[in-house]
């Protein structure tokens, strides 16, 4: 199975609204639209040619600079017959990071996406049990977002002058 007929059955089915197609160190990446995560990912498991059936990884990403769109999900999947993978990714305003979960389809998203939402703030609807799983529950923020500076601006220890810059 090759990307080309990857992309030319999702092209087929959904048409223009599959965007930012490459093929980084060879897997095929395609941006959805947030809304249709799931009929995307339900085609790409049902489709008997297509058959990706296993969710190999699913996590997020912070891209402040993209104001309206600055959260991402990340799906890597896998045909297991095939060997092949792709990935799907999909971009949500973090004013509103509303994503619909994939729990019903592959059972091992649910740890994955309690992952996601614990350190990136994503609100997968329809998640069976979403809450933090490695951070305490009184946090209310998400430390993967990059909303703050990666050192304290006032340690006096970490001066420029101090290390002769």
């Amino acid at each position: 199975m090759t990307n080309d007929f990857i992309k030319q059955k999702l092209t087929g089915k959904f048409g223009d609204l599959l965007t930012e197609w490459s093929e980084p160190y060879g897997m095929l990446t395609v941006t959805v639209p947030r809304e249709m995560n799931l009929k995307v990912l339900n085609f790409l498991y049902d489709e008997p040619e297509l058959a990706f059936r296993f969710l190999t990884d699913l996590t997020g990403a912070h891209y402040p600079d993209r104001v309206g769109e600055e959260l991402s999900v990340i799906y890597h999947l896998h045909n297991l017959s095939e060997n092949t993978r792709m990935r799907v990714k999909l971009y949500a305003p973090v004013a509103q990071p509303d994503v619909y979960t994939a729990t019903g389809l592959f059972s091992g998203a649910n740890w994955m996406e309690r992952e996601t939402y614990d350190f990136f703030g994503v609100n997968f609807l329809g998640h069976p049990d979403l809450r933090r799983v490695l951070n305490v529950e009184e946090m209310d923020y998400f430390p993967l977002r990059k909303e703050f500076p990666l050192e304290d601006q006032s340690r006096i220890d970490k001066d420029d002058e101090m290390f002769g810059r």
